[in-house]
């Protein structure tokens, strides 16, 4: 069957910043090696090789015996030097556990060393210390292993300073590397000594090329400037950041930071003037000031500069100065409302600070850096034309975020110098390093700049956080916002402000001193106010043809799902769609589920496009795809309409009227024929197993607006609803990375016994066969031992479809009677060729079945099982992967269940992602203590301190076993329970453990952008 995908809307336009591109600029940065989707996301017969997850009995040194390589064969000096440089070089392993500035949340490896090995510093590339949250551990080249936190991370260059005990490493002597700036001169032959490509050690060697090259640019990340980079060729690999480049002496000349993914073998490092004064201060005990004017310089030669209008003079008294010199520092961007603005401009060539001829990058840096908070006088040439300005150097750390706000499921802090500079705009406004939860916009999750929240202006984050303080749960607010890619359109949203799942506006500050950062609660949520009855008409579809199906317009409601947390492989945090009013008094609504895939969810329904009013859900089909909401109708004064639902099946052939919602929402009508009604199969999910229809008879169209709307009906001339127009989640397609729907018709007579239980105030209590059926014809059937007897009676009691059905798929976890491969005749002595006639499973705990197996006709009594135990009814964050029981689509894939902790999420940043434990996973043991559900889970990690390591014993979706090690880390990922409760508002109680124990505290949800096992999919709301 042809799919019928609906189509997304895609971003126009490219994604760059809007610095002029320098001719030297490079490839993305290739410098970090970051961990990949596991393999057995694909594959899931083979375990996590990465963190620390190894196959059951494997030795586990052969995961840890990494070789030594060297680019050619070395002279016994550089053996020695290198044996004694390989003591001070880790391999770090960390985590930025939430987005930040101009990273995401990321699990990555690279390299440092040791440069104090009594006070235990570590120096490493910047985007390694990482600009945000930061957690990881250093592996020395013995394999000692120890935790590591951030003492420094520069604000603008691409170093920062970690710390360790000294005293955790008990199996080698310490030693570190002596900097050594002034000895990186080109020709000089030099080692990086690193992670290369994520091995434990690899050694390149280089030549050094340049001393001035100007800093590469990797696109909208985290880049270096306002410094020159050393260039060499020595291809290093990503995993190198932060290696040491040492000369023969064993000397560190310099610090490996990038190079160029395209295969060219060069690569750039950072110079280790700047890193060396900040540790000299480190030392010390004093702050490392660094100054600003707001300019980005950029390294000119010559040529370049005298078209610019460098006179002659000048040149000639700058060459002289500096005979080796073959080039300036020129203006390259000046920030709006900045120090230098209006009084340097692009272009300008710098000649002197404070009276001293200046051609360089560190001297420029050191009269900055010594005088914050003072005036510095600063002469360029304009056009050939001496001009001298005096600017006040403001603090570059006042204009580098350290705290950051969480508010209504998303992350904000002030707009940072790096990206200010990125785009060329002034360092002020709230950045929404996290745009999830109710600020979540259209398009994209980072790059959003938030101009107001209920008509009220956020210049600033403080005045942000006094205004969502006084905004209350459930309300509606209007906000502007703006990206950073298109500051010309000011973009305007309703919001819908979740202060219940997220109750607090919690503010996260840097602490240089514990290098973790502190957590505060600012705010508990205002209670939502009662909602008030509202009225609104509908629109009118003028047609005289179809005035009965075009009134039908008054039973459709458009309906928003919001999922706080992902579950049961739904990829998606929220989903928007119409659904179909069926009982107005009493306000009940059916809809796909593929919209209300669960109901740990808000949901919004609008009508008429104009009353917004909260609902809940009712009811779950667990195999027909389908939905029941519920809304307060005391609440809408609008002539909704009940839709009657026919209780007549429509056959192929049938003309009917097909009334749907496009993609712009819009509602189109066109009269048509039905094409087929045939039992169809939803493609399985393979790599995580989500929600999907079986055993269902599916209706096709003759109209291209079918595969233009997800929601519809087919309506009768009088007005009656024949069937109800859905999506269905089907797979991700392997090339799009895109989930794929299909939008199909569902006849209205196999809801009817349904919706009449949930009227009468009764809940469904269906039961069901443990089997998904596909349809055999006559001529296999005969083949398969079905007798001539019987294709009689099916050609006479189907004479539209001569089919039967044979079971495809057992699902586990039931008695099982049948058998795959059973080819079922009759039941309760009803013959079956059609999917509706298997609804009699609905009401009988058993039934009187005849089937053939294996050839061999025979009767049988078939047990039903109860649903209502399907859906997910408890769920646990733990180190950021969400465990819950394995839900009904994995039970209807597996054919071995090893316990009831399913592994369904996890989120990008946490222990789970970092060590290896995957989606689709299931946890049997904890320390080796057998974990048979999630309560005996949630005990046993209880007893587990914080940052100690443990054990799971995990198994794949495809049966292979293995051991993940896994250290516990509370200060950032809690455990959190959320537990079905009726009696709750949300329909869900939660509970937050802190250190083993009950917490009343409510911490952050995980990310939207937990990985839910399939790769990253594109988020859509419609």
């Amino acid at each position: 069957m042809a799919s019928q995908p609906s189509q997304k809307m895609d971003l126009n336009g490219e994604t760059r910043g809007k610095r002029k591109q320098p001719g030297d600029s490079v490839s993305p940065r290739p410098a970090k090696q970051l961990r990949p989707q596991e393999a057995m996301l694909a594959e899931r017969g083979t375990m996590v090789e990465n963190g620390s997850m190894h196959a059951v009995g494997a030795d586990p040194d052969d995961t840890r015996s990494l070789p030594l390589t060297t680019g050619a064969a070395d002279s016994a000096e550089w053996q020695a030097t290198i044996e004694a440089v390989v003591r001070n070089v880790v391999s770090i392993r960390f985590c930025q556990t939430c987005s930040f500035d101009t990273d995401p949340a990321i699990s990555s490896e690279a390299t440092g060393f040791v440069v104090d090995a009594e006070r235990g510093y570590i120096l490493t590339n910047r985007h390694v210390v990482c600009s945000g949250p930061f957690w990881g551990f250093c592996i020395f080249d013995n394999h000692e292993e120890c935790d590591v936190y951030p003492v420094y991370r520069d604000p603008v260059h691409d170093f920062g300073i970690l710390r360790f005990d000294p005293k955790a490493i008990k199996y080698m002597p310490v030693a570190a590397l002596e900097l050594r700036p002034d000895l990186a001169r080109v020709g000089a032959e030099i080692r990086v000594v690193g992670n290369d490509a994520g091995e434990k050690l690899s050694i390149l060697s280089g030549v050094i090329s340049r001393l001035d090259r100007n800093a590469p640019e990797y696109g909208e990340g985290y880049c270096d400037f306002n410094t020159n980079y050393i260039q060499a060729a020595a291809a290093a690999s990503g995993g190198s950041s932060g290696s040491p480049v040492v000369n023969i002496d064993g000397f560190a000349v310099a610090l490996q930071a990038g190079g160029r993914s395209d295969g060219a073998a060069t690569d750039y490092f950072l110079p280790l003037d700047r890193p060396l004064r900040a540790l000299e201060c480190i030392r010390k005990g004093r702050p490392i000031s660094r100054g600003t004017i707001q300019c980005q310089w950029m390294i000119k030669p010559f040529d370049e500069c005298r078209r610019l209008g460098l006179t002659a003079e000048t040149e000639g008294e700058i060459r002289a100065a500096f005979p080796k010199e073959t080039g300036m520092l020129v203006a390259e961007i000046v920030l709006p409302e900045g120090p230098a603005d209006s009084k340097i401009e692009e272009g300008d060539v710098l000649i002197r600070v404070n009276g001293k001829l200046l051609t360089q990058f560190v001297p420029l840096d050191d009269i900055l850096d010594s005088n914050v908070g003072h005036d510095v006088a600063i002469m360029v040439q304009r056009g050939g034309q001496d001009l001298e300005v005096k600017l006040r150097v403001g603090d570059l750390h006042a204009i580098t975020p350290d705290r950051f706000v969480t508010v209504a499921g998303a992350a904000f802090h002030d707009l940072s110098y790096q990206q200010a500079r990125l785009f060329a705009v002034p360092v002020k406004g709230v950045y929404a390093c996290e745009a999830a939860g109710s600020f979540r916009f259209d398009g994209t999750e980072q790059g959003w700049m938030i101009h107001s929240v209920d008509q009220r202006p956020t210049p600033d984050l403080d005045t942000f956080i006094e205004v969502m303080k006084t905004i209350p749960d459930r309300a509606r607010v209007v906000a502007t916002y703006k990206h950073l890619r298109d500051l010309h359109t000011l973009h305007t949203s309703i919001l819908y402000i979740d202060r219940h799942w997220t109750s607090k506006i919690r503010m996260a500050v840097r602490n240089d001193e514990t290098g973790l950062w502190d957590f505060s609660d600012l705010a508990d949520a205002l209670p939502a106010i009662p909602p008030a009855p509202h009225k609104a008409k509908f629109i009118r579809i003028e047609s005289a043809r179809y005035s009965a199906a075009a009134d039908l317009v008054r039973s459709f409601v458009r309906i928003s799902c919001i999922m706080p947390i992902k579950l049961d492989g739904f990829p998606r945090s929220r989903k928007m769609g119409f659904g179909v009013v069926v009982d107005a008094e009493k306000g009940l609504v059916v809809v796909s589920r593929a919209i209300v895939p669960y109901d740990l969810c808000d949901i919004s329904i609008t009508v008429a496009d104009s009353i917004i009013v909260d609902g809940k859900v009712l009811f779950l089909h667990p195999l027909q795809n389908y939905a029941i909401v519920q809304y307060d109708p005391s609440l809408v004064q609008a002539p909704v309409l009940s839709a009657r639902l026919s209780e007549e099946t429509i056959k192929q052939g049938d003309s009917t009227i097909f009334l749907g919602f496009n993609q712009n929402l819009r509602v189109v009508v066109a009269e048509t024929t039905v094409t087929d009604v045939t039992t169809v199969a939803i493609p399985a999910n393979v790599s995580a197993p989500r929600y999907r229809a079986i055993n269902l008879d599916a209706i096709t169209v003759d109209t291209n607006l079918s595969a233009q709307c997800g929601s519809g009906v087919l309506v009768a001339p009088d007005g009656t609803v024949q069937a109800l127009w859905l999506s269905y989640m089907g797979e991700r397609s392997s090339s799009s990375n895109k989930d794929i729907e299909y939008h199909l018709g569902v006849a209205t007579p196999s809801l009817l016994s349904t919706i009449r239980s949930i009227q009468r105030g009764e809940t469904p209590q269906l039961r069901m066969l443990n089997a998904e059926f596909n349809t055999v014809q006559m001529s296999q059937a005969r083949i398969m031992g079905v007798s001539d007897e019987w294709i009689q009676k099916v050609e006479a009691g189907n004479p539209e479809r001569h089919q039967l059905f044979m079971v495809r798929k057992v699902e586990y976890g039931h008695q099982q009677s049948l058998q795959e491969g059973d080819m079922v005749l009759s039941l309760n002595g009803q013959l079956i060729t059609r999917v509706s006639e298997l609804d009699v499973m609905y009401n009988h705990e058993a039934l009187d079945a005849v089937i053939v197996r294996n050839s061999v006709e025979m009767r049988l009594t078939v047990p039903t099982v109860p649903t209502n135990d399907l859906e997910t009814d408890r769920a646990v964050v733990f180190c950021g992967a969400i465990l819950h029981r394995p839900h009904h689509a994995v039970r209807q894939q597996i054919s071995k269940m090893h316990s009831e902790v399913y592994v369904s999420a996890r989120t990008r940043g946490s222990p789970s992602y970092q060590y290896g434990l995957a989606p689709t996973n299931f946890i049997t043991a904890v320390n080796g203590v057998k974990t048979p559900d999630l309560a005996t889970f949630i005990e046993e990690v209880n007893k587990i301190p914080d940052n100690t390591y443990f054990r799971l014993k995990a198994v794949t979706f495809d049966d292979v076993p293995g051991i993940v090690t896994m250290k516990k880390n509370d200060h950032y990922f809690p455990t959190i329970e959320f537990i079905k409760d009726a009696n709750e508002a949300c329909g869900w109680k939660r509970q937050t453990y802190e250190h083993g124990s009950p917490h009343k505290g409510i911490l952050a949800l995980p990310s939207e952008t937990a990985d839910e096992g399939a790769g990253q999919s594109v988020e859509d709301e419609y």
